[in-house]
């Protein structure tokens, strides 16, 4: 079971919102119940429209920054130490340079557009923030390696939309924001900066599978996983400071004490309030339906085998149900897997030939593909926004700290694909100038990109719909535009 254990502390004005947070325990789903919103400090929503493009939004994070010349801006007329080791081949997009070991994706690029022109000035993995927030990292004390997460972070666009969410009061009998197969970063022992809510509280953290490897130095993202190693039943069990967690147990038991404790906190108006809000949570816990939602097994033997064994595609594949479950923002992350692995991820230092050719092309190619076609199938594309997409490209130059067989970080000009919801398939957004190198025309900021995302939702974001940490009311986005020229 779960233990909940410390000292319980008043103030003269009553409970504080880590103390009722506690009340409601270490959920399940990563929640922290209830989630107790002071009217009084609530923004005005009156600024968010109701008309949306999108009811869903699947997230496709390439962690470690795709090369650009290896995947969907290929210059095959530069010099050699440019170009790289590949050739392009043909797509449906006319003006499309594509690489040859993306033959699957290259057959469908009338579904996506292709934005080849996203740029930002922070040229190191904490683009990981930028990309999925909108926002420039904070400055804050990151750990050893300068990549920690902390509650001065930006709200990840999941928080941002399940917090909304739930203040317009849109029922909800599925939970809203969910990290696959894992926290970034932890399964190579990080925790990594923007996939959480920063200082919109823990509680809108959203949930995550707790995907493990088989040892140390497994990557299971370059080979096929097992239905046991499969397991994404849900992490969120982290504690806060004061909360203890001996042990996970039945589920029952679990409500017997959150129930238990929050008698204790009877008294307090503020719970009271949302003693409804509590109650729907909990629902979630005991929910048939979410449980098998979460069972890869279900599907098809075939249709797993489209998207590819590997964890990539079998996540991708739980996205697509979990999308289809009713979760409004799913992010499939393919992480780094082993700690200073400089060829196990797309942060490709070295061995850039063989490991693109080999694991990364084939996985993404098969994955992607699969998931569009998926969804279409389905009739989810059309309401279903995909965006893939890493925090950064990799440098022009086909060399990197000596080793000619890779490439270094460069975030100034790399690409980003986005599919369904009224994106206008077949089309190339943007150009780059001969080498990859720089945007020659159409640049596109992470605020740009934000605010497409929220609009598809939905969500104006300009909208002074959140309180920062000073309690001041800010914009979701700062600056940026939409892409209207991306939309059919």
């Amino acid at each position: 079971m779960i233990t909940v254990m410390g000292r319980p502390r008043r103030t003269c004005a009553g409970y504080t919102r880590r103390q009722l947070l506690q009340a409601g325990g270490a959920g399940l789903f990563g929640l922290t119940l209830p989630r107790v919103l002071s009217a009084a400090a609530t923004p005005s929503l009156n600024a968010l429209p109701a008309r949306a493009r999108a009811r869903s939004v699947l997230f496709v994070f390439l962690y470690g920054g795709p090369s650009q010349l290896e995947t969907f801006d290929m210059k095959p007329d530069a010099p050699s130490n440019i170009r790289g080791p590949y050739r392009p081949i043909a797509a449906r997009t006319p003006d499309l340079r594509i690489c040859e070991h993306l033959p699957r994706l290259a057959a469908r690029s009338d579904r996506y557009c292709v934005i080849r022109t996203v740029n930002h000035r922070q040229n190191d993995h904490n683009g990981t923030h930028y990309i999925q927030t909108g926002h420039p990292l904070p400055p804050a004390q990151r750990g050893a390696d300068n990549v920690d997460a902390t509650d001065r972070d930006w709200p990840a666009f999941g928080s941002v939309v399940e917090h909304l969410d739930e203040r317009l009061q849109r029922s909800r009998s599925f939970p809203g924001y969910i990290y696959l197969p894992r926290r970034l970063g932890h399964m190579a022992g990080y925790n990594i900066n923007g996939q959480y809510a920063g200082w919109l509280g823990r509680a809108y953290d959203g949930i995550a599978a707790n995907i493990g490897k088989r040892h140390a130095t497994d990557n299971p993202f370059f080979r096929d996983c097992t239905d046991d190693e499969l397991d994404f039943r849900l992490a969120g069990l982290d504690p806060y400071p004061e909360v203890t967690l001996e042990r996970f147990g039945r589920r029952d038991s679990l409500r017997d004490q959150l129930d238990a404790r929050r008698r204790q906190f009877d008294h307090s108006p503020a719970v009271r309030d949302f003693t409804g809000q509590r109650a729907r949570a909990a629902g979630l816990l005991a929910s048939e339906r979410v449980a098998a939602a979460f069972d890869i097994r279900r599907e098809p033997a075939r249709l797993r085998d489209q998207y590819g064994r590997n964890l990539f595609g079998q996540s991708l594949l739980m996205g697509r149900r979990l999308i289809e479950a009713g979760a409004r923002f799913v992010t499939v992350a393919w992480d780094l897997a082993v700690r200073g692995d400089v060829m196990g991820s797309w942060d490709m230092h070295a061995g850039l030939e063989r490991v693109m050719k080999d694991h990364l092309l084939p996985g993404l190619d098969w994955g992607l593909s699969a998931v569009l076609d998926d969804l279409q199938a389905r009739g989810l594309l059309d309401e279903t926004l995909v965006i893939a997409v890493g925090e950064m490209g990799r440098t022009p130059r086909f060399e990197n700290r000596g080793q000619q067989d890779g490439r270094d970080h460069w975030s100034y000009c790399y690409p980003c694909v986005l599919a369904g919801a009224g994106i206008r398939g077949g089309i190339a957004y943007g150009r780059s100038d001969s080498d990859a190198a720089w945007p020659s025309d159409r640049p596109v900021s992470p605020e740009d990109l934000a605010c497409t995302i929220y609009h598809t939702l939905g969500i104006d974001p300009h909208a002074h719909a959140l309180h920062d940490r000073q309690g001041r009311p800010v914009a979701l986005v700062d600056g940026g535009e939409i892409l209207t020229a991306l939309f059919a």
